[in-house]
């Protein structure tokens, strides 16, 4: 088992930045391909940004290429997600999720295959 916490949430203006931080305890020895997905009011849970075990391999929804950025810190257990640039768009709960994977080079990028899921924190952008 792996639990994930989410932490780095809040309001910030449109055009501000926030950093998301996911901390995974429990069964990290294994090797964990890590996602970001967001879900706003009233609407399904996409997939933001996904990262390889290894970080080298990253995917991107094409509505945060170039202003959000993926990474990962394994000696921390640790993934991040620098948002820049936010929109009011942007708003809503962003959750973690970590599924085990043999290769170390690959991305996962679908929601069902994602086998632990953190309890999500809330980011609000205002105009």
């Amino acid at each position: 088992q792996v639990q994930l916490v989410e932490s780095g949430g809040g309001l910030v203006q449109a055009g501000g930045s926030l950093r998301l931080s996911c901390a995974a305890s429990g069964r990290t020895s294994s090797t964990y391909a890590m996602g970001w997905f967001r879900q706003a009011p009233g609407k399904e849970r996409d997939i933001v940004a996904a990262i390889s075990w290894s970080g080298g391999s990253t995917y991107y929804t094409d509505s945060v290429k170039g202003r959000f950025t993926i990474s990962r810190d394994n000696a921390k257990n640790t993934v991040y997600l620098q948002m820049n640039s936010l929109k009011p768009e942007d708003t809503a709960v962003y959750y973690c999720a970590a599924t085990a994977i043999a290769h170390t080079t690959v991305v996962v990028t679908t929601h069902d295959a994602y086998d632990y899921w953190g309890q999500g924190t809330q980011v609000t952008v205002s105009f």
